[in-house]
């Protein structure tokens, strides 16, 4: 273990930590924990946005892909765009009627607690076992760089990521997200140029070999309506189609990233924050499966053995090769990336349960209070994660682990949100069977087709079973998506 990158390792957790601490005097709401008290800027939100989304998975999972295959992953960027734009139509107008601290408010505006409840319910499973791969993968950067095992390894991160995010709420999560985002696309960038030096024949030789290999492949245009086509995880149909219907379900009814659109200060802003933040997204997929096929010509032209686990490749050449204090550097950036995700996955768990569950429960509480529960919760819910993230070492590859489990649920999500701002015939019971329907309809056949399909199919038959189980049940008065309306 080298001193100079360990120290460099080290200085970053303590600073980063100290740094979202020193936000906690800003926190005397509910508002100023959950939502940044709606000052932050646009482009910080945007940063954020894209902290959240991504994770040590995109970090270490993406070159992984293109070392092991190809560019075809970035087919569903392109979804992601599609995506945004259904968000912006669809969702937002709603969200910025009246005072809303999660997106499942929106749900018993509309069909009623149930609903609401429900759907909180299935965010809390989702984000609990997504995060938890999310958790496993930061552990295999800290084994790479200090030799420990798993669970130390995610004891460290879990903990002083709670400690400033249990401090400083929404406001430490968004500018520890700004800083920490700089810090991982910085360090990527800077590993870029490195391999590429020390990559025998440089730029050009590195073309041309991913040129025979046909890493640089990107688009899959083949279409047809075989099991084989659906169980392809990236074809152009499959990221533009599953992407927009895998975006449209996670910034739009998630409340990991809902909350970071309802922390801006109009829904204006919180539009021009979505769409920047795709722009990032895009450069950094590109950035880190250019880096996997720069790994790819590196072992193959130097006749190295690469590591038997592809996505230990990047965070062993890292530690193995790059300059004494480099490595530190971009080991730090991938721990940034972790932490980030971690600490908005935590804030967003705990406004779930206290805003759906407690609130609503409890009503007459005063607001610091409700403060003091909002810290023990996420308290709580770091306690969960780090119970996941030991069960997840056996989930398989991870960056894929993480997307298809989140699928599984997004589905019945979004499709019960289409149906409630689409349609005003379903009522509160068809929601929740259609909501089932799709859950069952996904877990059925989610070992038959690719998991880029899971959120089409589980929203299209939630939305489906719910509007036909409309006709048929006797509906409660509908609660309108009036603005005046509050919960």
């Amino acid at each position: 273990m080298r001193v100079a990158d360990l120290a460099i390792i080290v200085a970053y957790l303590l600073f980063i930590t100290w740094f979202g601490a020193q936000f906690k005097e800003k926190q005397s709401t509910l508002k100023d924990y959950f939502l940044g008290g709606r000052g932050a800027p646009w482009w910080a939100i945007a940063f954020s946005i894209v902290s959240a989304e991504t994770s040590t998975l995109t970090v270490i999972g993406t070159p992984a892909l293109s070392f092991a295959g190809n560019f075809t992953f970035l087919q569903l960027i392109l979804g992601y765009l599609l995506g945004r734009i259904v968000v912006a139509v669809l969702f937002l107008p709603h969200y910025f009627r009246g005072e809303m601290f999660t997106a499942y408010e929106l749900m018993q505006r509309r069909f009623g607690p149930r609903v609401r409840k429900f759907t909180a319910g299935t965010f809390l499973v989702l984000r609990a076992l997504a995060e938890g791969v999310r958790v496993f993968a930061v552990s295999i950067v800290v084994s790479v760089v200090l030799g420990w095992g798993e669970l130390p390894s995610i004891i460290l991160i879990v903990c002083l990521t709670l400690f400033y995010t249990f401090e400083g709420g929404m406001t430490a999560v968004i500018w520890t997200d700004v800083v920490q985002m700089i810090l991982y696309i910085g360090g990527a960038l800077l590993s870029f140029f490195l391999i590429v030096h020390l990559t025998p024949g440089g730029w050009t030789h590195a073309v041309s070999v991913g040129e025979a290999a046909h890493k640089f492949q990107m688009f899959d245009f083949r279409f047809s309506l075989s099991a084989a086509f659906f169980q392809r995880n990236y074809s152009f149909w499959a990221g533009l189609i599953g992407g927009c219907f895998l975006t449209t379900a996670s910034h739009g009814t998630e409340q990991l990233l809902v909350q970071r659109l309802l922390a801006a200060r109009s829904e204006r802003e919180s539009r021009r924050a979505l769409f920047a933040s795709w722009a990032v997204v895009f450069f950094q997929f590109a950035l880190f499966l250019m880096i996997g096929l720069l790994l790819y010509v590196y072992y193959n032209s130097t006749g190295k053995t690469a590591p038997a686990i592809p996505e230990r490749t990047y965070p062993e050449f890292i530690w193995n090769h790059l300059p004494v204090g480099v490595a530190g550097l971009v080991i730090a950036a991938i721990l940034a990336a972790a932490m980030s995700n971690l600490s908005a996955a935590l804030n967003a768990l705990a406004s779930t349960t206290i805003m759906d569950f407690l609130k609503p429960l409890r009503p007459h509480y005063a607001e610091a209070r409700y403060l003091r529960f909002a810290r023990w919760a996420t308290v709580v819910w770091g306690v969960i994660l780090f119970s996941v993230g030991l069960a997840a070492r056996h989930w398989g590859r991870v960056l894929e682990a993480g997307l298809s489990i989140a699928s599984v649920l997004y589905g019945a999500l979004l499709g019960v949100f289409l149906l409630g701002v689409l349609t005003k015939r379903a009522g509160e019971w068809a929601a929740i069977i259609g909501m089932s329907a799709g859950f069952a309809v996904t877990l059925l056949l989610r070992n038959h087709v690719a998991y880029t399909w899971y959120v089409l199919i589980g929203s299209c038959t939630t939305f489906i079973v719910g509007l036909v189980a409309g006709v048929f049940l006797p509906q409660r008065a509908e609660r309108r998506l009036a603005p005046h309306v509050t919960v």
